[in-house]
Protein backbone atom coordinates (compact mmCIF):
# COMPACT_ATOMS: atom_id res chain seq x y z
CA UNK A 1 0.00 0.00 0.00
CA UNK A 2 1.57 3.11 -1.05
CA UNK A 3 1.86 5.44 2.08
CA UNK A 4 0.73 9.00 2.82
CA UNK A 5 0.62 11.80 4.76
CA UNK A 6 3.73 13.42 6.42
CA UNK A 7 7.46 12.63 5.33
CA UNK A 8 8.43 9.87 7.45
CA UNK A 9 11.54 12.19 8.43
CA UNK A 10 8.67 15.23 9.47
CA UNK A 11 7.03 12.77 11.77
CA UNK A 12 10.30 11.54 13.74
CA UNK A 13 10.82 15.03 14.63
CA UNK A 14 7.38 15.72 15.42
CA UNK A 15 6.82 12.51 17.49
CA UNK A 16 10.14 13.10 19.54
CA UNK A 17 9.00 16.81 20.45
CA UNK A 18 5.23 15.48 21.31
CA UNK A 19 7.00 12.39 23.20
CA UNK A 20 9.01 14.23 25.11
CA UNK A 21 6.01 17.11 26.36
CA UNK A 22 4.11 13.36 27.09
CA UNK A 23 6.72 12.24 29.06
CA UNK A 24 7.54 14.92 31.38
CA UNK A 25 3.59 15.12 32.07
CA UNK A 26 3.71 11.00 32.63
CA UNK A 27 6.77 11.19 34.81
CA UNK A 28 4.91 14.48 37.48
CA UNK A 29 1.60 11.45 37.65
CA UNK A 30 4.26 8.92 38.25
CA UNK A 31 5.56 10.72 40.95
CA UNK A 32 2.10 11.91 42.38
CA UNK A 33 1.18 7.88 42.30
CA UNK A 34 4.13 6.82 44.10
CA UNK A 35 3.78 9.25 47.20
CA UNK A 36 0.42 8.46 47.32
CA UNK A 37 1.10 4.76 47.46
CA UNK A 38 3.58 5.06 50.25
CA UNK A 39 2.50 8.79 52.14
CA UNK A 40 2.16 7.80 55.93
CA UNK A 41 1.99 3.95 54.84
CA UNK A 42 4.37 1.30 56.36
CA UNK A 43 6.49 -0.68 53.84
CA UNK A 44 3.49 -3.61 54.80
CA UNK A 45 0.81 -1.50 53.67
CA UNK A 46 1.77 -0.15 50.39
CA UNK A 47 0.72 -1.54 47.23
CA UNK A 48 3.88 -3.32 45.90
CA UNK A 49 2.62 -4.88 42.88
CA UNK A 50 0.90 -1.46 41.77
CA UNK A 51 4.03 0.14 42.70
CA UNK A 52 6.42 -2.16 41.20
CA UNK A 53 4.67 -1.81 37.53
CA UNK A 54 4.57 2.00 37.69
CA UNK A 55 8.20 1.84 38.20
CA UNK A 56 8.39 -1.08 35.20
CA UNK A 57 6.17 1.65 33.00
CA UNK A 58 7.85 4.59 33.94
CA UNK A 59 11.83 2.76 33.03
CA UNK A 60 10.15 1.79 29.76
CA UNK A 61 9.22 5.04 28.77
CA UNK A 62 12.56 6.22 29.77
CA UNK A 63 14.17 3.84 27.54
CA UNK A 64 11.90 4.98 25.04
CA UNK A 65 12.68 8.08 25.04
CA UNK A 66 16.28 7.77 25.12
CA UNK A 67 15.99 5.59 21.65
CA UNK A 68 13.61 7.92 20.38
CA UNK A 69 16.78 10.60 20.42
CA UNK A 70 19.44 8.28 19.62
CA UNK A 71 17.07 7.49 16.14
CA UNK A 72 16.60 11.33 15.47
CA UNK A 73 20.24 12.44 15.98
CA UNK A 74 21.17 8.75 13.84
CA UNK A 75 18.74 10.01 11.14
CA UNK A 76 19.11 13.75 10.95
CA UNK A 77 22.83 13.70 11.87
CA UNK A 78 25.12 11.05 11.85
CA UNK A 79 23.38 8.72 8.66
CA UNK A 80 22.07 11.54 6.87
CA UNK A 81 24.53 11.72 4.00
CA UNK A 82 25.21 7.92 4.09
CA UNK A 83 21.75 6.34 4.37
CA UNK A 84 20.63 5.45 1.05
CA UNK A 85 17.57 8.50 0.24
CA UNK A 86 18.63 9.87 3.36
CA UNK A 87 16.62 10.40 6.22
CA UNK A 88 13.18 10.25 5.06
CA UNK A 89 14.59 6.91 3.67
CA UNK A 90 16.15 5.92 6.97
CA UNK A 91 12.84 6.98 8.93
CA UNK A 92 10.84 4.62 6.92
CA UNK A 93 13.15 1.62 6.94
CA UNK A 94 11.16 -1.14 9.60
CA UNK A 95 14.25 -3.02 9.69
CA UNK A 96 16.61 -0.33 11.07
CA UNK A 97 17.84 -1.27 14.80
CA UNK A 98 16.35 2.06 16.76
CA UNK A 99 12.45 1.30 15.13
CA UNK A 100 12.73 -2.36 15.92
CA UNK A 101 13.72 -1.48 19.58
CA UNK A 102 11.08 0.92 19.56
CA UNK A 103 8.40 -1.10 18.73
CA UNK A 104 9.79 -3.85 21.26
CA UNK A 105 9.01 -1.52 23.64
CA UNK A 106 5.87 -0.70 22.82
CA UNK A 107 4.54 -4.12 23.02
CA UNK A 108 5.87 -4.82 26.04
CA UNK A 109 4.80 -1.65 27.79
CA UNK A 110 1.20 -2.47 26.07
CA UNK A 111 1.41 -6.29 27.27
CA UNK A 112 2.67 -5.10 31.09
CA UNK A 113 -0.70 -2.15 31.10
CA UNK A 114 -3.02 -4.46 29.73
CA UNK A 115 -1.80 -7.07 31.89
CA UNK A 116 -2.74 -5.35 35.26
CA UNK A 117 -5.79 -4.22 34.23
CA UNK A 118 -6.82 -7.86 33.55
CA UNK A 119 -5.42 -8.48 37.13
CA UNK A 120 -7.61 -5.85 38.12
CA UNK A 121 -10.56 -7.01 36.91
CA UNK A 122 -10.44 -11.15 38.41
CA UNK A 123 -9.28 -8.97 41.64
CA UNK A 124 -12.90 -6.78 41.72
CA UNK A 125 -15.16 -9.45 39.65
CA UNK A 126 -13.40 -12.76 42.50
CA UNK A 127 -14.80 -14.65 39.01
CA UNK A 128 -12.50 -16.26 36.81
CA UNK A 129 -15.25 -16.81 34.31
CA UNK A 130 -14.88 -13.17 34.27
CA UNK A 131 -11.88 -13.00 32.99
CA UNK A 132 -11.65 -15.42 30.27
CA UNK A 133 -12.36 -13.15 27.66
CA UNK A 134 -9.93 -10.45 28.80
CA UNK A 135 -7.30 -12.86 29.24
CA UNK A 136 -7.84 -14.71 25.71
CA UNK A 137 -7.62 -11.00 24.34
CA UNK A 138 -4.22 -10.46 26.25
CA UNK A 139 -2.66 -13.61 24.73
CA UNK A 140 -3.59 -12.17 21.21
CA UNK A 141 -1.49 -9.27 22.36
CA UNK A 142 1.20 -10.80 23.22
CA UNK A 143 1.17 -13.19 19.86
CA UNK A 144 0.17 -10.70 17.60
CA UNK A 145 3.04 -8.01 19.19
CA UNK A 146 5.82 -10.74 19.10
CA UNK A 147 4.82 -11.40 15.59
CA UNK A 148 4.66 -8.13 14.21
CA UNK A 149 7.97 -6.90 15.98
CA UNK A 150 9.93 -9.99 14.26
CA UNK A 151 8.22 -9.55 10.84
CA UNK A 152 8.96 -5.75 10.90
CA UNK A 153 12.99 -7.09 11.57
CA UNK A 154 13.18 -9.49 8.63
CA UNK A 155 11.09 -7.15 6.24
CA UNK A 156 14.25 -7.89 3.36
CA UNK A 157 11.85 -7.33 0.23
CA UNK A 158 10.64 -4.00 1.10
CA UNK A 159 11.77 -2.40 4.37
CA UNK A 160 10.90 1.08 3.51
CA UNK A 161 6.91 -0.38 3.41
CA UNK A 162 5.32 -0.67 7.11
CA UNK A 163 2.12 -1.22 5.18
CA UNK A 164 2.95 -3.61 3.02
CA UNK A 165 0.51 -6.95 3.40
CA UNK A 166 2.55 -9.19 5.40
CA UNK A 167 3.29 -6.46 8.34
CA UNK A 168 0.08 -4.58 8.06
CA UNK A 169 -2.00 -7.45 9.26
CA UNK A 170 -0.31 -8.54 12.29
CA UNK A 171 0.09 -4.71 13.29
CA UNK A 172 -3.88 -4.57 12.71
CA UNK A 173 -4.45 -7.65 14.62
CA UNK A 174 -2.20 -6.04 17.82
CA UNK A 175 -3.91 -2.60 17.68
CA UNK A 176 -7.50 -4.33 17.28
CA UNK A 177 -6.55 -6.68 20.57
CA UNK A 178 -5.14 -4.04 22.79
CA UNK A 179 -8.25 -1.59 21.52
CA UNK A 180 -10.67 -4.75 22.99
CA UNK A 181 -9.00 -5.35 25.55
CA UNK A 182 -9.08 -1.70 27.46
CA UNK A 183 -12.73 -1.56 26.03
CA UNK A 184 -13.71 -4.91 27.64
CA UNK A 185 -12.01 -4.65 31.24
CA UNK A 186 -12.23 -1.17 31.24
CA UNK A 187 -16.79 -1.68 31.17
CA UNK A 188 -15.89 -4.48 33.59
CA UNK A 189 -14.40 -2.61 35.92
CA UNK A 190 -16.79 0.76 35.60
CA UNK A 191 -19.80 -2.07 35.82
CA UNK A 192 -18.59 -3.72 39.14
CA UNK A 193 -17.56 0.12 40.84
CA UNK A 194 -21.02 1.20 39.78
CA UNK A 195 -22.73 -1.82 41.42
CA UNK A 196 -20.74 -1.38 44.33
CA UNK A 197 -21.25 2.47 44.47
CA UNK A 198 -25.68 1.90 44.29
CA UNK A 199 -25.37 -0.55 47.00
CA UNK A 200 -23.60 1.75 48.73
CA UNK A 201 -25.73 4.60 48.63
CA UNK A 202 -28.68 3.18 50.08
CA UNK A 203 -26.96 3.07 53.20
CA UNK A 204 -24.67 6.11 53.31
CA UNK A 205 -26.45 9.44 55.13
CA UNK A 206 -24.45 11.89 52.61
CA UNK A 207 -22.59 12.21 49.28
CA UNK A 208 -19.41 12.49 50.86
CA UNK A 209 -17.26 9.59 50.06
CA UNK A 210 -18.63 8.58 46.55
CA UNK A 211 -16.52 6.68 44.34
CA UNK A 212 -18.21 8.11 41.66
CA UNK A 213 -15.47 10.88 41.18
CA UNK A 214 -13.51 7.43 39.83
CA UNK A 215 -15.89 6.41 37.65
CA UNK A 216 -15.78 9.64 35.82
CA UNK A 217 -11.70 9.18 35.67
CA UNK A 218 -11.53 5.60 34.70
CA UNK A 219 -13.68 6.49 31.84
CA UNK A 220 -11.41 9.54 30.91
CA UNK A 221 -8.50 7.16 31.25
CA UNK A 222 -10.23 4.41 28.66
CA UNK A 223 -11.22 7.01 26.29
CA UNK A 224 -8.17 8.76 26.38
CA UNK A 225 -5.85 5.49 25.58
CA UNK A 226 -8.81 4.40 23.13
CA UNK A 227 -8.81 7.20 20.73
CA UNK A 228 -5.16 6.54 20.50
CA UNK A 229 -5.62 3.37 19.74
CA UNK A 230 -8.76 3.71 17.47
CA UNK A 231 -6.68 6.76 15.08
CA UNK A 232 -3.93 4.57 15.01
CA UNK A 233 -6.38 1.51 13.51
CA UNK A 234 -7.60 4.17 11.06
CA UNK A 235 -4.04 5.26 9.81
CA UNK A 236 -2.90 2.26 9.31
CA UNK A 237 -6.85 1.27 7.30
CA UNK A 238 -5.80 4.67 5.16
CA UNK A 239 -1.43 4.04 4.80
CA UNK A 240 -0.99 6.94 6.66
CA UNK A 241 2.48 7.92 8.19
CA UNK A 242 0.90 9.41 11.14
CA UNK A 243 1.01 6.15 12.93
CA UNK A 244 4.45 6.26 13.40
CA UNK A 245 3.62 9.69 15.80
CA UNK A 246 0.85 7.80 17.36
CA UNK A 247 2.97 4.75 18.22
CA UNK A 248 5.33 7.37 19.86
CA UNK A 249 2.97 8.94 21.94
CA UNK A 250 0.84 5.55 23.13
CA UNK A 251 3.86 5.29 24.74
CA UNK A 252 3.94 7.63 27.68
CA UNK A 253 0.46 7.80 26.99
CA UNK A 254 0.19 4.34 28.13
CA UNK A 255 1.78 5.58 31.34
CA UNK A 256 -0.20 8.23 32.11
CA UNK A 257 -3.49 6.36 31.75
CA UNK A 258 -2.14 3.77 33.78
CA UNK A 259 -1.39 6.46 36.79
CA UNK A 260 -4.86 8.27 36.05
CA UNK A 261 -6.67 5.13 37.32
CA UNK A 262 -5.05 4.71 40.70
CA UNK A 263 -5.47 8.12 41.73
CA UNK A 264 -7.23 11.18 41.70
CA UNK A 265 -6.46 14.64 42.32
CA UNK A 266 -8.37 18.18 43.10
CA UNK A 267 -7.59 21.13 42.18
CA UNK A 268 -5.66 22.47 44.91
CA UNK A 269 -3.24 19.29 44.73
CA UNK A 270 -4.38 17.45 47.26
CA UNK A 271 -5.65 14.11 47.22
CA UNK A 272 -9.34 13.64 46.64
CA UNK A 273 -9.70 9.96 46.50
CA UNK A 274 -8.03 6.66 46.24
CA UNK A 275 -9.51 2.86 45.34
CA UNK A 276 -8.44 -0.13 46.48
CA UNK A 277 -9.40 -2.98 43.98
CA UNK A 278 -9.49 -5.54 46.52
CA UNK A 279 -11.72 -3.53 48.94
CA UNK A 280 -14.40 -3.17 45.89
CA UNK A 281 -13.79 -7.03 45.65
CA UNK A 282 -14.86 -7.72 49.15
CA UNK A 283 -18.29 -7.56 51.46
CA UNK A 284 -16.22 -4.27 52.83
CA UNK A 285 -15.87 -1.32 50.59
CA UNK A 286 -12.89 1.48 52.48
CA UNK A 287 -13.22 4.82 50.43
CA UNK A 288 -10.51 7.16 51.31
CA UNK A 289 -11.98 10.65 50.33
CA UNK A 290 -10.40 14.08 51.62
CA UNK A 291 -8.75 12.18 54.79
CA UNK A 292 -12.16 10.30 56.08
CA UNK A 293 -12.93 6.79 55.57
CA UNK A 294 -16.48 5.12 55.21
CA UNK A 295 -17.27 1.69 55.51
CA UNK A 296 -20.40 0.14 54.40
CA UNK A 297 -21.55 -3.51 53.33
CA UNK A 298 -21.99 -3.55 49.92
CA UNK A 299 -24.55 -7.13 48.70
CA UNK A 300 -23.05 -8.56 45.71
Amino acid sequence: MASSGIPPDTGALMSAVLEGVLYGFSVLMFVGTIWALTYKRHMQDINRPIAVVAILLLLVSTVHMIVTIIRVENGFVKYRDTWPGGPAAFFADVTEETYVIKHALYIFQTVLADGVMVYRCYVVWQSVQVVILPSMLWCSIIVTGVHAVYNNSQAITNPGDVFAPELETWIMAFIASTLTTNLVCSGLLLYRIWMVEREVSKVRATKKGSIMPLVRILVDAAVLYSVVLFSLLICFLCGNNGESVLTDLAVPIISIAFYMRDNQWDGTGNQLATISYEAVAGPYIQIHAQGQYLSALSRK
